[in-house]
């Protein structure tokens, strides 16, 4: 066997086809382990995690069919691990600080470096791979039950996390584990979700050492360096298919929870040959509230768009992102420093700067690009006092719409789109793991912009607590609505609305926090997609 491995040739497209599913398999269990462990319907029923794969540089090889929006920010928080923490064998660094490699506070990232079998503690060895995994956890403190609060600074929105080791020699940090748990409202939950990380982990490093195993550690790891090439000449030929040009787009958030808005966001793409820069200089300066995003969600953002023309089977790895250039001003709503309150930039703004990327790339390649989907992820959170346990308890959850139109064919309806890959959370889940009951959950029929191709329809889903509760709501597009394209109309915005147990209704704004009374219903109430083509007469 080792004869043959001497005389494999640089490459061949068979083996590269063989390594990719196995790093991407290695990816997708490392995700089954996470999930099937866990404890917290968030990790379990909505799978709202991610997992993946990287070379001893730390540069991601392969990551899971999971969450867009950790695409391109987790190999920031793995960098983050190499540079500040002296990793060893059995070790495994814990870190959700998002100006430490993190990105906001409930996305904790767990990175294990992988070492040959055999190998002890020493400066001098280095790392053959690493894994790592990132998982939503419901709480991690904060202001507001579910840590999405409506908060001014970083230090209103929970217990920030630099990288620091939460595993040992193969022992898990009682210290640190201690102290993230006294943070929390649900500390049983918490410490079994982060458990459920620590086994995903060992399954990807037990995956990576088998593979290495079997056809060798040199082998293995040209071909990640391999793939990653695989996938930057890709992503470069796709680019280069664009007409060299600049292409502008602007589109803004509806406000920042504070009072500030509406906030734009402009982006200007110019393509040159097989490569792109993407400049935000325009965008509006770091909000009062919590719609800041980071560098590594803009960044991510932009290597999803870019990924999703790519019209070639390719690995999402470190090679898509070398193409790009990502400028993105520091200070700004898209590059927010310290302390600046970041928990909706993550899943709010991030879908805003895939809208204001994909409009701009709308102007260069039409054919190509869908309508506006809905531009929220409508995040919901609600916590109390569970009667039936007597204990606390956090939920959250994100809330799909109306996907938008195609250049060749109506949106879908009630839909996760862009930055987001979750499920929703099973009324039998919700009911039996919560002191909730489901009232109301269907399709906002008409929702979607008219069009040559409709935009998929929005979702209705109202949520009656059974005890008093807090509950925070996180969300746009409610008054500045997804555009439509090449003539199509927009998509009907969303809207929040309380309905009291008497029956009465109030509405409120995208972003709001309230204390209610047992038998309050919160109906959320999700923005359909754009509609793409001017509708004939007579349609």
């Amino acid at each position: 066997m080792a004869s043959r491995r001497a005389r494999l040739p640089a490459w061949d497209p068979i083996t590269l086809e063989i390594f990719r599913n196995l790093f991407y398999s290695a990816a997708e269990e490392m995700g089954v382990a996470l999930c099937r462990t866990s404890f917290s319907p968030n990790i379990k029923e909505r799978r709202d995690y991610s997992c993946a794969v990287f070379d001893g540089d730390g540069h991601m090889v392969a990551q899971g069919e999971h969450m867009p929006v950790h695409l391109g920010s987790m190999p920031l928080s793995v960098q983050a691990a190499i540079e500040h923490v002296d990793m060893a064998p059995g070790d495994m660094v814990a870190v959700n600080d998002p100006f430490r490699g993190g990105t906001h506070l409930p996305d904790i990232t767990l990175v294990q470096p992988v070492y040959r079998e055999g190998t002890r503690r020493s400066r001098r060895a280095k790392p053959m791979f690493y894994v790592a995994n990132r998982a939503h956890h419901s709480d991690v403190g904060g202001m507001t039950p579910g840590s999405m609060p409506l908060s001014r600074s970083i230090y209103q929105e929970g217990i920030r996390i630099p990288p620091l080791k939460l595993v040992r020699r193969d022992e898990v940090v009682g210290d640190l584990m201690a102290l993230i748990l006294a943070n929390v409202r649900t500390p049983v939950e918490r410490e079994g979700d982060l458990t459920a990380q620590i086994a995903s982990n060992r399954t990807g490093a037990r995956r990576l050492l088998a593979i290495a195993a079997k056809y060798g550690y040199k082998t293995v790891a040209a071909y990640m360096r391999h793939l990653q090439s695989y996938a930057e000449r890709m992503t470069r030929e796709a680019i280069s298919r664009i007409p060299d040009g600049t292409y502008r787009f602007e589109d803004c958030m509806d406000d920042d929870g504070q009072g500030s808005g509406p906030l734009p966001i402009i982006a200007t793409i110019t393509v040159n040959g097989d490569s792109a820069r993407i400049d935000f200089t325009g965008t509006a300066d770091q909000a009062s509230g919590s719609v800041n995003a980071i560098y590594a969600i803009t960044l991510s953002a932009v290597m999803y768009c870019f990924r999703v023309i790519v019209p070639f089977p390719i690995p999402s790895n470190h090679g898509t992102i070398q193409p790009l250039q990502v400028i993105a001003p520091e200070g700004s709503l898209v590059n927010a420093r310290l302390p600046a309150a970041v928990a909706g930039g993550n899943v709010e703004t991030s879908q805003r700067i895939v809208d204001v990327v994909l409009g701009a790339l709308a102007q260069a390649i039409p054919d190509q690009i869908p309508a506006a989907s809905y531009g929220t992820m409508s995040n919901l959170t609600l916590g109390g006092r569970d009667p039936r346990s007597n204990s606390d308890f956090a939920y959250y959850e994100t809330i799909a719409g109306g996907m938008g139109a195609r250049p060749t064919s109506r949106g879908l309806d009630a839909t996760h789109c862009h930055m987001t890959n979750s499920l929703n959370t099973p009324i039998e889940a919700l009911e039996h793991t919560y002191p909730f009951r489901v009232s109301r959950y269907e399709v906002r029929r008409g929702t979607g912009g008219a069009g040559a191709f409709r935009g998929g329809d929005g979702i209705r889903r109202d949520i009656q607590v059974l005890c008093p509760a807090e509950i925070t709501i996180l969300s746009d597009r409610r008054t500045n609505a997804p555009y439509g394209l090449a003539g199509g109309q927009a998509g009907t915005p969303g809207q929040n609305v309380l309905i009291h147990p008497d029956g009465t209704e109030r509405d409120l704004p995208g972003k709001a926090s309230v204390h209610v009374a047992a038998g309050t219903t919160i109906s959320v109430r999700t923005p359909g997609g754009g509609g793409y083509g001017q509708k004939e007469i007579g349609d």
